[in-house]
């Protein structure tokens, strides 16, 4: 079964079995929407800032009343993300152009993709190259990077070259792990490492890498990645990512533990494809408290919806539309209101940010083939760097501080004494950090 055909007629169940907390009465009566986003905003308001203080002082100690203070965010602690996949692919220096400055206008994080069948098209060539240049480029213009995935039976990470003995499948596949991550160490410091290992059994793909996986077993074909992994980069932030957000996956993560009992991952992966109709609301916060449960941080790692019509099976899609692209962004608000509003939750990752080579050549994207926002661009733009976005001005009290509330983040804070002098000075107002800020005039 692949897995819009899986999303499609689980989606209903899903929701009933992920969702504990729900009484007899929200079952029977299922909450509005607008009931669940009111409830969101607080949340948001509630997990997602925090008060913080600009204390102002003398060159003796004495407090500064009186002074104008400006304060305003320059980073989200928050990884907004999109895969990264067109980048250096396009073909006009304007196109390209367009899609670096959309991208870093909005987003923060970057996925770079690492499928090995087109990564190492042939065997002991693996295209390091085009990654190093993706590296000079994305955390210079402020992106955090991702890679995506080092172990996958699709055939997108199944190169045909592979051998048929299982022995020697396994030190190039374990090989790869080990030598990509410590290659990049420093510079790409979480990754994906395993993809959905859940349908192992159920042989969803034909491929060497599938068959093999078979064999082992989804616990042991995603226990020895993540050992070589961690072993190769003990700092990075490792995951395992899925399709099914159902019991199986919930089975696996919880298995996936040392012989202390520690989980041997770092944060988890969920993939949020909804060609075929967004999450009914209740589902996207069940999901998010059931997966919280096992303690680490979530991502949501792949996320969809289209603004084009489905003409058919398969790949079979149709240019985004007005319409569409309107209730595109309607829905796209309120999930990511939603996902934003679960303290769990660390990531949020789009796919794809463009029309121009979309997944499954479906109208996906953020941006139209042309690079122009669409509706849903907009519309996210005005909570990531509006609505939650940290801008603040004020005076110094006679104690000589400015007390604001302030999304979790990096923020400039910019002074202007009663003297006409000017400081400057950067807050990293994350989630656990001092809440006081103290500068000397």
């Amino acid at each position: 079964m692949n897995r819009r055909t899986f999303l499609q007629t689980t989606s209903a169940v899903a929701a009933a079995f992920a969702f504990p907390r729900a009484s007899a009465a929200e079952h029977s009566a299922p909450r509005p929407d607008n009931d669940w986003l009111a409830e969101a905003r607080e949340r948001i308001q509630k997990h997602r800032r925090a008060q913080r203080v600009v204390a102002l002082l003398d060159a003796t100690g004495k407090p500064v009343a009186g002074a104008r203070v400006r304060v305003e965010q320059t980073r989200h602690e928050f990884l907004w993300g999109c895969n990264f996949f067109r980048f250096g692919r396009l073909n006009s220096a304007e196109l390209e152009a367009g899609y670096r400055q959309r991208f870093t206008d909005l987003l923060n994080f970057a996925t770079l993709g690492f499928y090995w069948a087109s990564y190492e098209a042939h065997q002991g060539q693996p295209n390091h190259e085009y990654i190093e240049r993706v590296l000079d480029w994305a955390p210079a213009h402020g992106l955090v990077c991702k890679g995506h995935p080092l172990v996958w039976d699709h055939p997108a990470g199944s190169p045909r070259w592979l051998p048929d003995e299982d022995a020697e499948l396994a030190r190039l596949s374990n090989g790869r792990v080990q030598d990509i991550v410590s290659r990049f160490k420093g510079r790409l410091d979480m990754w994906d490492v395993v993809n959905e290992a859940t349908h192992l059994p159920d042989k969803a793909n034909q491929t060497r890498m599938a068959r093999w996986g078979e064999t082992l077993g989804s616990v042991p074909y995603t226990r020895v990645p993540l050992e070589i992994a961690r072993a190769a980069n003990t700092s990075a932030t490792l995951l395992v990512n899925d399709y099914r957000i159902e019991p199986r996956y919930r089975r696996l993560l919880d298995a996936l533990r040392d012989d202390s009992g520690k989980l041997l991952y770092d944060a988890i992966g969920l993939q949020s494809h909804m060609h075929d109709g967004g999450w009914p609301l209740a589902r996207i916060w069940a999901v998010c408290d059931d997966y919280a449960g096992l303690g680490l941080p979530l991502h949501f790692t792949e996320t969809t919806v289209v603004s084009g019509p489905r003409l058919g099976p398969g790949e079979n899609w149709g240019p985004t539309t007005p319409e569409l692209e309107a209730k595109q962004a309607g829905y796209v608000e309120k999930f990511y209101t939603m996902v934003f509003a679960h303290p769990a939750v660390k990531a949020l990752t789009w796919w794809d940010f463009s029309d121009n080579g979309a997944w499954q050549r479906a109208a996906a994207g953020l941006v139209r083939p042309d690079m122009s926002p669409k509706p849903v661009y907009e519309r996210l733009r005005a909570l990531i760097k509006g609505e939650w976005w940290t801008k603040a001005a004020g005076e110094t009290n006679a104690d000589g501080e400015f007390a604001l509330e302030a999304f979790h983040g990096t923020h400039r804070v910019a002074v202007t004494l009663p003297d006409g002098r000017q400081l400057t000075a950067d807050a990293l107002w994350q989630t656990v950090a001092p809440a006081r800020l103290e500068l000397r005039a």
